[in-house]
Formats: C-alpha cells, structure tokens, sequence
C-alpha cells in the first residue's frame, strides 16, 4: 500500500508509536521503522521542536546561513550519511541547480525546485541537544541538512546557537 492511498489515521498511529518507542533516535530511523516519511516524524514532535519555513524562504534562509562559520553539513541517503564541515559558500543559481562553490569543503549543486520548506529542528539526539536545518524535499526527506557545530567542550556553540534560534524564531506561527 502506498502513502497517498494508506490511512492517515493509521500512519500517524504507527509514527506515534515509533517516536515514542525511541523518542532520541534519529528521525529518519523512526520514520522507516514507522513505514512514513522523516516529515510526519517531525510534524509530531511537540510544539517548537520542528519549525518549518516555506520554500520561498529558501534563499534568505541560506544567506543568513553562511554567516555562521564552521557548520556541519550533511547529507543522508538509506546506505551513507557523508558529513563535511567547512563555511557555507554563497550560492548562484544556474540552469535549474542552486550551485555553492568556494575555497570551502563544502560544494555541490542543490535541486532548489525540489526544497518543499526548511525545518529547524532543535531535540535531544542519543541524550544530548541537537540543533539543525534541514532543507526538506517534496517526497518528506531531507535532502541535506546543516548542524550548529560543538566547542571542544562538545557544547553547542554559543554564537551559532543565538543565530539558530533567531533564525528560526523569525518563522514561528
């Protein structure tokens, strides 16, 4: 049974469940032992976990982003999680692709028509506080996500972490 045709009732009954199973697991592992996408996970987490801009925010959202320094950079498929941390480079757009070139490590081209909204997304993941962005595709998956980076104290970082909260702030309902 596909999603467009499956019960919304049971997904979410299914979705409730797993979250609450393993309430600090990662959001993708929920959503696939749930049988739904990362997206209803994060529309059940409480009030303020998960706050979602529109996909038109998209291009000051990722200006306001390269302004944080050192940030971690990652993307997920089901077989790899590749992670990279470096600056966020400007980005242009060009024929379809939202492309970020710079002296960073961090490159590559991003599908922008794809971006259905950016989630900030701030919970406890494995017991410790977790803060990221996550640009959320059209299918309900992240298709990369940005985390506010920890000091050598392993403590989210006091400067990226006022600029996360302001950030998102500015998109709460």
């Amino acid at each position: 049974m596909d999603a467009q045709s499956e019960n919304s009732t049971e997904r979410r009954a299914r979705a409730s469940a797993a979250l609450a199973a393993k309430p600090d697991d990662m959001v993708e592992t929920i959503a696939t032992e749930a049988r739904v996408t990362p997206a209803e996970i994060l529309e059940l987490l409480p009030e303020g976990v998960a706050v979602t801009a529109p996909k038109d925010a998209f291009d000051s959202i990722w200006t306001e982003l390269t302004t944080w320094g050192e940030v971690l950079y990652v993307v997920q498929t089901e077989d790899v999680v590749v992670e990279a941390a470096g600056a966020l480079p400007v980005g242009s757009e060009s024929h379809g692709w939202f492309n970020i070139h710079s002296d960073s490590p961090i490159g590559g081209h991003i599908k922008k028509d794809n971006c259905a909204g950016v989630s900030f997304v701030d919970r406890a993941f494995h017991g410790r506080r977790s803060c990221s962005v996550w640009l959320m595709n059209k299918k309900g998956a992240a298709m990369l996500k940005i985390y506010v980076r920890r000091d050598e104290n392993r403590e989210l970082k006091s400067e990226q972490l006022a600029k996360f909260e302001a950030l998102r702030d500015s998109y709460k309902a």
